[in-house]
């Protein structure tokens, strides 16, 4: 209708210029509006087009210039950004669509400066600064004037300025540069590209490798890629030979495909982090793979590599072939998108037939390989994580199985995509139905593609491979879980010589990256599997020793480098070891290894020639041990103490040494070992240890050091398998140790008595000597010293002088650091005397004096005593400074206290038995702290508010003598004892190593068996508070696992096996059992639904606990017996130890039962309906397991008490599982009990509401009647009731009771035949037709199935109530059977490894019969499990995946779409709506038939479809219902689209897309401008690429399911609406 105007105009006016004047207003007028510059635009465009009178004349092109700088141009400065409002935004673009024409009438000249006005406004700075154009406006008008500029110089300018700003802008840019970049590379470049010698311009620069542009090449690499793109995907048309049309200009076409540079951008597009990068990645692909198909010609890449193919090729003999691969390729891709693995799954196995393709029959690449590893990395970084772990899976399946070429990409791949995939701890769970314990698949296809790619790899390459997987280890912070199952992986490879000291350092790097996990096992297991790594895989040549003895070091011998394990010494023997294991490791140890290279390694720069004839082990150690005693005289003797680290080192080397040297006497066969390199290793120390008790002047550091070493020699070489009578090491150290014991020893007491030790450093010196002390006791008892020996007097002389320097005062008022550094040390030291004399009776210091008096000074002395902080500095340095520092010095005044009550621990354990039941009593011993008890408690809690959190062991030690004698007098002290304790204990949960020893010691003071006793007995307030406490550490287990182990493991072993020195007036302490029955009845049903990562956690657990003694870390590690399954062990076992016999045992049984009924109870009313394996559920199952375990010990009187409410359990709506245990236990009773089968027939009466869905419950129970009737006599009355009942059951209307009852009709006639009951002759023939009818059912539909079904399933033919009760079957097969969630499978193993508690050996319910334990899960009333499943690897086709729509095909000549669009409308008349639906991308004649439908009901002014022709179709005429009568129809193809998007933004419309991109806008946020223009996207591919940077914005509809999209009909429908309501509210407004 414009245009028809504007010719009107025209026709009329005799001087075009004039009339563009009259339309502009005249000189001065004021700024134009919207009207009157798209008036102007229209004008202009008829009058470029040749209409009009007088269009060439020079008076129109002065006209045109003056419109285009006076009147269009100034338009353009008020900015036109993002932020722009729509009016704004209208003008803007108005007055660009009336420059473009100016130029055209104005020519070259105009166009020239129209240009450089806008490359001003580009080069500000920021871009559009200075009050200039804006971005948007600069880029549009040279957009609009692109086509007219003839310069060079000027082309070659604009290219550079928006080449600056598409390289401009890096990670920190603002969002105003990246829109600038954005839009450059969206619209400038491809209208520059339109000239052939500027598109080669364009093109070079946009492939510019990063860093190499002219200037401002700052986007990072992401953003450069996505610019990138974007602007290769609008200048798509012109990169293929015969796409690029006629356009003007000279020069040789661009074909994109033969650029290495453009397939590598396209392959970055592909894994890009943007969808719709990837999108435009995608397109390009499409793109140049249809061309190729159009052309057919041969055409190739030019290569990278000359030993890999190129990147792109194409063959007209293998053209099929060529675009089936292809086709395939970017099928997978585009499904992928998806992120949804039920839709990605079938089209995976077609990956396999991409490398059929991709592989010759020589063997070779036939395509670029980094085009399957473009796949790969896009499932590597999918926000599925099933998707990644299908991917990673895949990829390692794919490297072991086919015999791939070898690739330099591929190992890049491995250590790159492929090792950030499996950063991931998620990937490594089991599989459904493996075992616990098992290793995860991924665990293990992870080793085996390790083991076989390494093997296959080029030699020259294997090292550096090999490094850089290694060096990645140490990139990242990887969890426990990845870093184990890689450090497997590695040891997994075949011995080969590939890691030199770089390789051995990398390891050394992964090892300190494991020591940040806190899940200990894992970590010792990472160790020894990194340790079996360098074993095999170090070149010995290129290492030295030092270097390998720098590398040990990294081990901690607490979780996996120790004596005497597997690892360090033996061979591997163990035939039980998983196949696998033996598959992979080798039999190399450590000692092994040292033995087998002793003289290969490389010669360290000081090795000695003339020891050439010893090996290279023994000389390095012998060396070693004497530059370490070589020690320099110290200028200062206080000097601070040597790091342990280098003692550390030599004790370990000294003692693998000396395995070494006895593992080649056991291969010489000499029956006698006589140790001459151990003899040579210690003697330059026994040498320093000899001189020490005789010469003061040995440097303090000398003296040090051969201490230490000393001191870590017998703490690594003690066994923590075999006696010290088979360790030959051992008792040649401890026989050479014990000839310089005097010496050692009268050291030590001058060191500690006279005053030498008065610096702070001077304390980790005392914890030397006072550490070796107990290690010399403990050589000194075994050795067999006894009374008069030099030990008694080295007792009795330290204790006389540390009590005397304790009872010294000095100046209090100012007291000097040495006098309490000396006390310091007195106290410690008279602690570790406190600690030997109790460990240690064989040597018998009681009987000293000294012994005496030290009880005596102990008893009297004051608690809580602490050393006042010294005044002055006698001499300064950084580490006094820090000590005596507020918190520094605290830290030694703690440690004192701490002491102190060490101290009273020993005093209270030996005379525990003495201590007054009050402070008033009176006893014999002269004991103060014995004789008041509540003066001691007071003073420990005190200790508690003094001393931090990790020293208050000693204070929770002594409470535990205190509290059991002072809870009946002093109840309130008590009380208020346990809430201090427990506030420590709560405090220190976070903690990983000092929780669990104070919480043992507070379990054992508060759940003392005479606490809980004298609690009970009164109900007061400790009572309370006891149960409270057991409510509170219940709930704190279930946060921390492991609580509740600890506490029901004491009590439980305190109940039932009471201590023997327990004097206490408690006669039997299982009574509490009966008191806190609440702990065990809470134990029963303990267990928390874990989250998915902490039950991963415990499946590597126990993977690794499975690999048994053959993995170190399970023997080095302490069994903790933490897991949440050992609670419920823990129970049970107790339960099984209960006698039915003892008063005791079974009024607490009948206890426990109606709490556990009770409980069931209150469980069904909570919730009627609950879901399977939810919290309910696993609580009733763990219910009614108890209940079985006990009932062999229930008598009848407490079943009679309890059976109504068993048998009401049965009524409840339970889940199977809980079915079957209620079933078994009732089949149980009946069994034992046949008096009570009276009561169960009353069950079968109920009202038929109650019994729906119930009854199959009890009709299971008579399938089990033979078992019911077996020690009964009188069976014939109890058959025939047994009939009746079921008959009736056998004709009810639902089919599953019908099924229940025929089963239990079967069982029970098979029995009356059996016994020949002439009785039941009336009913033969109404039950042999039921059964008859039943069995021989025909055809093939469901009840001929189920009927097989439920003979079939395990609890009708298979178990046996009798035969398989056991524990196993109670707690692991029934469980599996019943398809519980694993968590509730306890296997047996974890009975036998708990060990707390032992069965007798005459418990026989352990195991499951074989048939039941070899069943797999079937339940009758499902679908078998897998009927559903299709095998994808089998399927030979593939025609029901989704294939994606190429809109550029099939394209037509151009149309005069306005006069289209005119003659419709001018047809059906003027619509009020300003809203154009474009849905020519969509192809499906139903969802345009709604469209057009929707489009009429609301009034949009035209609906624009691909082809006119779809309105012929009847699916397109059922949807619409004659809306296509009344609604203008525009034909636009797709080809056609960008050029009819360009033309309506020129009117004024702003181009709507519907689609998900980064930066779409929500639809609920979103305010429609009126003239808006709606794209939507293609049903399967959406919005094409080439199409998404011509909308000005992209809208979403905000989604809450999981389903990725709507359908296009619908999607279009909401937005059509949101405009309508929009523009609705708005005429409201403005009337």
């Amino acid at each position: 209708m414009e245009l028809v105007l504007a010719d009107t105009l025209l026709a009329q006016s005799r001087d075009p210029g004039a009339l563009l004047r009259a339309v502009c207003g005249g000189d001065g007028a004021a700024a134009l509006s919207v009207e009157r510059v798209e008036t102007l635009r229209f004008l202009l465009q008829r009058l470029a087009g040749g209409g009009g009178s007088g269009a060439g004349s020079e008076a129109l092109r002065r006209a045109a210039w003056e419109v285009a700088l006076e009147r269009c141009l100034p338009l353009l400065g008020g900015g036109s950004g993002g932020g722009a409002e729509p009016e704004q935004r209208r003008l803007v673009r108005a007055a660009c669509g009336a420059l473009r024409h100016c130029a055209r009438l104005g020519g070259a000249r105009l166009a020239a400066r129209l240009a450089g006005e806008a490359l001003e406004a580009l080069r500000a700075e920021p871009p559009g600064g200075g009050g200039g154009l804006g971005v948007e406006a600069a880029v549009e008008a040279l957009v609009a004037v692109a086509p007219e500029l003839q310069e060079p110089a000027l082309l070659e300018r604009a290219v550079g300025a928006a080449l600056t700003l598409v390289r401009a802008g890096g990670r920190d840019a603002g969002g105003e540069e990246e829109a600038a970049a954005v839009l450059v590379a969206g619209r400038l470049l491809p209208a520059l590209g339109g000239n052939r010698a500027v598109l080669r311009r364009v093109w070079d620069g946009l492939l510019l490798p990063p860093g190499c542009g002219e200037e401002g090449d700052a986007a990072a690499g992401p953003q450069r890629v996505s610019r990138t793109l974007l602007a290769l995907s609008a200048l798509a048309d012109r990169l293929f030979p015969g796409l690029e049309g006629n356009r003007r200009g000279e020069g040789p076409a661009l074909d994109a495909r033969l650029c290495g540079d453009f397939w590598r951008v396209v392959q970055e597009g592909l894994t890009h982090g943007d969808g719709l990068c990837r999108k435009r990645a995608r397109y390009l692909l499409k793109r140049a793979v249809d061309v190729s198909d159009q052309l057919r010609l041969d055409s190739t890449c030019p290569q990278d590599n000359g030993n890999e193919p190129s990147l792109f090729w194409w063959s007209v003999e293998k053209n099929d072939k060529l675009l089936k691969f292809w086709d395939n390729y970017i099928l997978i891709m585009e499904t992928l998108e998806g992120n949804q693995i039920h839709v990605i799954k079938p089209v995976l196995p077609k990956l396999n037939s991409l490398y059929e393709y991709a592989i010759s029959e020589k063997g070779c690449w036939l395509f670029h390989p980094s085009w399957h590893m473009c796949i790969y990395k896009r499932m590597f970084e999918s926000e599925n994580k099933t998707l990644t772990k299908e991917g990673v899976a895949q990829f390692l399946e794919l490297c072991e199985t086919k015999c791939l070429p070898n690739s330099p990409g591929f190992s890049e791949f491995i250590i790159g995509p492929l090792m950030d995939a499996l950063s991931e701890s998620s990937l490594y769970g089991r599989s459904p139905g493996q075992l616990i314990g098992a290793c995860p698949p991924l665990g293990m296809k992870l080793q085996k593609f390790l083991s076989t790619y390494f093997t296959l790899l080029p030699e020259e390459e294997k090292s550096s491979f090999l490094l850089k997987f290694i060096q990645k280890m140490t990139s990242r912070h990887w969890c426990a879980v990845p870093i184990l199952f890689l450090s497997m992986a590695l040891a997994s490879i075949p011995s080969h010589k590939a890691l030199g000291v770089e390789g051995l350092h990398a390891l050394r790097d992964v090892l300190q990256c494991t020591m940040i996990t806190h899940q200990i096992l894992l970590r010792g297991a990472a160790q020894c599997f990194l340790l079996q790594t360098a074993m095999h895989l170090t070149d010995v040549e290129k290492v030295s020793l030092p270097e390998i003895s720098s590398f040990l070091m990294s081990l901690r011998p607490e979780e996996s480098l120790s004596r005497g394990t597997v690892l360090w010494m033996e061979v591997l023997s163990s035939p039980a070891f998983f196949s696998y294991y033996l598959l992979f490791f080798s039999n190399y140890k450590l000692c092994d290894w040292l033995y087998t290279n002793k003289r290969c390694f490389r010669k360290s720069i000081n090795c000695h020639l003339e020891h050439q004839e010893r090996s290279s082990l023994s000389v390095y150690v012998h060396s070693l041990v004497e530059d370490y005693l070589k020690a320099p005289v110290s200028k200062r003797e206080d000097c601070f103490m040597p790091d342990w680290f280098e003692a550390k080192l030599v004790a370990t080397m000294m003692l693998l040494a000396a395995d070494v040297e006895e593992m080649k006497n056991k291969y010489s066969e000499k029956s006698n070992c006589e140790w001459v390199e151990l003899k040579a290793f210690l003697h330059p120390l026994l040498e320093v240890l000899l001189k020490l008790g005789t010469n003061a002047y040995i440097p303090t550091l000398k003296t040090d050091k051969s201490l230490q070493l000393l001191l870590k020699l017998l703490q690594t070489c003690s066994l923590k398998q075999s006696s010290p009578q088979d360790d030959g090491v051992l008792s040649f150290l401890s026989n050479s140790v014990m000839t310089a014991a005097e010496s050692i020893l009268e050291f030590v007491l001058r060191r500690l008595t006279t005053n030498e030790l008065n610096t702070v450093s001077d304390l980790d010196r005392c914890n030397l000597y006072l550490a070796l002390l107990s290690e010399l006791t403990h050589l000194c008892s075994k050795a067999g010293w006894k009374k008069g020996l030099p030990i008694w007097s080295f007792i009795s002389s330290l204790i006389t002088a540390c009590i005397q320097n304790l009872q010294e005062t000095g100046n209090e008022q100012e007291p000097k650091l040495g006098e309490q550094i000396q006390k310091v040390v007195s106290m410690a030291s008279l602690t570790v005397v406190c600690e030997i004399i109790d460990q240690k009776p064989e040597l018998q210091l009681e009987s000293l004096h000294a012994v005496e008096t030290l009880k005596d000074f102990i008893s009297s002395a004051q608690l809580n005593q602490v050393l006042k902080k010294p005044s002055y500095i006698e001499e300064k340095n950084s580490l006094f400074e820090e000590s005596t520092s507020p918190q520094g010095w605290g830290k030694i005044v703690a440690r004192y206290v701490h002491d102190q009550w060490v101290c009273l621990q020993f005093i209270l354990h030996k005379y525990h038995r003495f201590i007054p039941l009050s402070d008033d009593e009176t006893l014999e011993l002269s004991l103060l702290a014995v004789q008041r008890p509540i003066r001691t408690l007071q003073s420990a809690l005190e200790a508690l508010t003094l001393l931090p959190s990790d020293q208050v062991l000693p204070v929770f030690h002594c409470m535990k003598v205190l509290v059991p004698k002072l809870l009946g007098s002093s109840e309130s002290l008590c009380i208020e004892a346990f809430d201090l304790a427990w506030k420590v204990i709560s405090s220190l949960s976070n903690t990983q190593l000092i929780f669990w020893s104070n919480l043992k010691a507070f379990v054992q003071f508060v759940f003392d068996t005479e606490v809980l006793a004298v609690a009970a007995s009164s109900k007061g307030q400790a009572y309370s508070k006891i149960k409270e406490i057991i409510l509170k550490l219940v709930e704190m287990s279930t946060a921390r696992t492991g609580v509740f182990n600890t506490v029901l493991s004491y009590c439980c072993q305190s109940w039932l096996f009471p201590a023997s020195d327990n004097t206490s007036a408690l006669e039997n302490p299982f009574s509490n059992a009966g008191n806190y029955s609440e702990l065990i009845t809470e134990a029963c049903v303990f267990g928390t639904v874990f989250r998915r990562d902490q039950r991963l956690i415990q499946d590597v657990h126990a993977f690794v606990e499975n690999l048994g003694d053959e993995c170190a870390a399970n023997v080095v590690t302490e069994s903790t017996n933490r897991d949440d399954h050992y609670v419920r062990v823990c129970a049970i076992k107790f339960l099984c130890l209960l006698d039915g016999a003892d008063t005791l045992h079974k009024m607490f049984m009948e206890d426990l039962v109606i709490k556990l009924l009770d409980k069931d109870e209150l469980v069904s009313k909570s919730r009627t309906r609950y879901y399977v394996n939810s919290l309910q559920h696993r609580i009733k199952n763990r219910l009614w397991q108890t209940m079985l375990v006990l009932f062999p010990k229930l008598d009848q009187n407490i079943l009679t008490g309890t059976l109504d409410k068993i048998f009401q359990a049965g009524f409840d709506n339970n889940q199977a599982s809980i079915k079957y245990l209620i079933e078994w236990i009732i089949i149980l009773i009946l069994h034992k009990y046949p008096q009570f089968l009276e009561n169960f027939w009353n069950c079968f009466y109920y009202g038929e509401e109650k019994l729906k869905t119930s009854i199959c419950t009890f009709l299971s129970v008579l399938s089990h009647f033979d078992i019911i009737l077996e020690n009964t006599s009188a069976k014939k009355p109890i058959l025939k009731k047994a009939l009746l009942v079921v008959l009736q059951w056998c004709f009810n209307h639902n089919f599953s009771v019908r099924l229940y009852a025929l089963v239990a009709l079967k069982k029970i006639w098979g029995m009356c035949k059996s016994l020949c009951v002439e009785e039941f002759e009336a009913l033969t023939p109404v039950i042999e037709s039921s059964l008859h009818q039943v069995e021989n059912m025909h055809g093939s539909g469901n009840a001929k199935k189920n009927w097989q079904r439920i003979q079939d399933h395990f609890f009708f033919a298979t178990f046996h109530p009798l035969k398989d009760y056991s524990l196993e079957t109670i707690f692991y097969t029934l469980p599996r059977l019943s398809e519980l969630v694993e968590d509730e499978w306890i296997p047996l193993c974890k009975f036998t490894r708990y060990t707390d508690i032992a069965l007798p050996a005459a418990f026989h319910w352990f195991h499951s019969r074989t048939e039941l334990l070899n069943l797999k899960p079937s339940d009758w009333s499902q679908q078998d499990m897998g009927s559903d499943f299709v095998d994808t690897d089998n399927q030979a086709k593939w025609t029901d995946v989704q294939k994606k729509i190429i809109p550029w095909k099939n394209s037509s000549p151009d149309l005069d779409l306005e006069l289209v669009f005119q003659d419709r409308a001018a047809k059906l008349g003027k619509s009020n709506s300003s809203l154009i639906v474009v849905a020519s991308l969509i192809d499906k004649p139903t969802n345009l038939g709604g469209l057009c439908r929707t489009s009429e009901i609301f009034g949009a002014s035209a609906l624009v479809v691909g082809s006119l022709h779809y309105i012929n179709d009847k699916q397109f005429q059922h949807l619409s219902v004659s809306a296509e009568q009344w609604l203008p129809l525009v034909e636009v193809k797709p080809s056609q689209l960008v050029d009819y998007l360009q033309q309506k933004k020129t009117e004024g419309y702003t181009i709507i897309g519907v689609e998900q991109t980064a930066k779409s806008s929500d639809l609920t946020e979103y305010c429609f401008p009126e003239k808006s223009l709606l794209l939507l996207g293609n049903e399967h591919e959406g919005i094409p690429a080439n199409l998404i940077q011509h909308l000005d914005v992209c809208v979403e509809i905000p989604q809450q399911g999981i389903i990725r999209s709507l359908n296009v009909h619908v999607s279009g429908a909401l937005l059509i609406w949101e405009y309508t309501r929009q523009q609705m509210i708005k005429q409201k407004q403005l009337k």
